[in-house]
């Protein structure tokens, strides 16, 4: 699957998966909502309702900003699958304003944001490289 491919792929994905790996080695897994902005990809830390506000994720990144991604796509009809994963570096932002860039552009994408917009902290992923699969190359 080329690059102009993968990229489209990424932008009809509603949501996509994170691994992050703590400092003992353990992969952790999320579902995260996310923008894309050239290189760079983008999610926060919503309203939505957690556990705790030291999230795992967080402590991850902060321990090894070393990141994939996963945006998968599932039927029953198998010549129709398809997965791209990228890798990347992830921070988290600490400019003010490229935090609210990435929110606005959040909020731009997922009506739900509109209405209770991210609380933060905001993460960029500087992507290093993206691979795909699919039994169709299109």
């Amino acid at each position: 699957m080329d690059a102009t491919a993968m990229r489209r792929r990424i932008a009809e994905m509603p949501v996509a998966r994170l691994a992050t790996v703590d400092v003992a080695g353990r992969p952790h897994v999320v579902p995260i909502c996310f923008v894309v902005d050239g290189d760079t990809l983008y999610f926060a830390v919503d309203a939505k309702p957690k556990r705790t506000s030291d999230l795992k994720r967080l402590r991850n990144i902060a321990a090894n900003p070393s990141v994939s991604v996963l945006f998968d796509h599932y039927e029953d009809d198998w010549s129709r699958l398809w997965w791209v994963r990228i890798d990347g570096a992830a921070q988290i932002v600490a400019d003010v304003a490229q935090a609210e860039h990435a929110i606005e552009m959040l909020a731009g994408r997922y009506p739900q944001y509109r209405h209770a917009r991210p609380i933060g902290p905001v993460v960029a992923i500087s992507v290093f490289r993206m691979s795909g699969w699919s039994p169709i190359q299109a």
